[in-house]
């Protein structure tokens, strides 16, 4: 493996880690300015210009806030839980393809961390493993209530993986690839595969909003039920990492979305431009991230929007709806395949 290649996966790397850490920490900006607009006031302004560097003051406090740990809990497992919680919410966006190559010099750099050919699976490994770290956040404590919140927040993950995961496989009987880059390859231009699967994307926006503990479905840290949930006993930094992580979970679950059903980088009459590639690559990275713009902005306005569930509500939809449904979709999807294949 030559070291050009290594320093161009190192310098992505990077770029792919400040960015989304710019972009989760801004998001928690977001997120009250929002707030403040549905709610007519005005949101965070002090700090800054129009609140700008107040993310940097709620930083600034998680970090020299002091840390309590509990003299009950299992020290090594209570640091491990905020910890991996925030490995597996960074390490999603390895498999994203951000944009097509770039062509510097005599070189040809694609903007992908890790072009596997199972993609799609390691974003659900990661997904899972991503379990543990609430688990053992919530049982190390040793404090009832958050063990409580800890339980019932993985089985709302498993719950709502296993109907993510049904929605997807209509998807991959269509493009007959596991691998993410050719996935949005598949979508040049204006052929998205929202058209072709609007049911399994309206099954995976909902489990996208279950798995990164949104509202409807916060209810794994829901303070008026159980204190706070599994961090009920966290502080300073490692209450500010598990609540980073769900940010990272968004912008990570915002990228997927937007790749696997609104194309990715592509957008219409790219070729038609007369650019040159490399041109036609940036700006498909910019067309990227103003759709997972819009999914975050999406996230948000529901938030502020929609009450939450009652668990036995919550589970009841995993289970007894977006399940079958999506077992449906994969039947009508298979169908579909078979006349095509036969009449066409």
């Amino acid at each position: 493996m030559e070291l050009a290649f290594i320093l161009e996966k190192f310098i992505l790397i990077i770029i792919v880690f400040v960015i989304t850490l710019v972009i989760a920490m801004y998001s928690t900006l977001a997120e009250r300015k929002v707030a403040g607009f549905m709610q007519d006031r005005f949101g965070p302004e002090r700090a800054g210009p129009f609140g700008i560097l107040q993310p940097l003051c709620d930083g600034g406090k998680f970090f020299f806030k002091e840390e309590i740990i509990p003299a009950g809990a299992h020290k090594p497992l209570f640091i491990l839980g905020p910890t991996l919680a925030i490995i597996t919410a960074c390490i999603g966006s390895a498999v994203i393809p951000w944009g097509q190559s770039l062509t510097i010099g005599d070189r040809v750099v694609d903007l992908q961390v890790a072009d596997i050919n199972v993609g799609i699976l390691y974003i659900f490994g990661v997904v899972a493993l991503g379990v543990y770290g609430i688990m053992l956040g919530g049982w190390a404590s040793n404090n009832k209530f958050s063990l409580m919140g800890a339980i019932r927040a993985a089985s709302q993950s498993i719950s709502y993986e296993l109907a993510m995961g049904l929605s997807i496989i209509a998807l991959l009987m269509l493009t007959q690839s596991l691998s993410l880059k050719e996935i949005v390859a598949q979508q040049e231009g204006f052929n998205w595969n929202i058209w072709s699967q609007p049911l399994g994307f309206l099954i995976f926006l909902i489990c996208a909003f279950a798995e990164c503990n949104r509202v409807p479905f916060d209810l794994p840290e829901c303070e008026t039920e159980l204190v706070g949930g599994y961090h009920t006993e966290y502080s300073s930094m490692k209450l500010g990492l598990y609540m980073f992580s769900e940010y990272i979970n968004m912008f990570v679950s915002s990228a997927l979305m937007a790749s696997l059903y609104f194309g990715g980088y592509n957008f219409p009459f790219m070729y038609d431009l007369g650019l040159s590639q490399n041109w036609i690559t940036i700006i498909g990275v910019f067309v990227f991230f103003a759709k997972i713009i819009a999914f975050i902005f999406f996230f948000m306005w529901i938030r502020w929007t929609l009450p939450r569930f009652r668990y036995d509500q919550l589970m009841n939809l995993g289970w007894k709806i977006l399940i079958p449904l999506a077992l449906g979709n994969i039947a009508l999807t298979g169908i579909f395949i078979i006349l095509k294949d036969k009449f066409f």
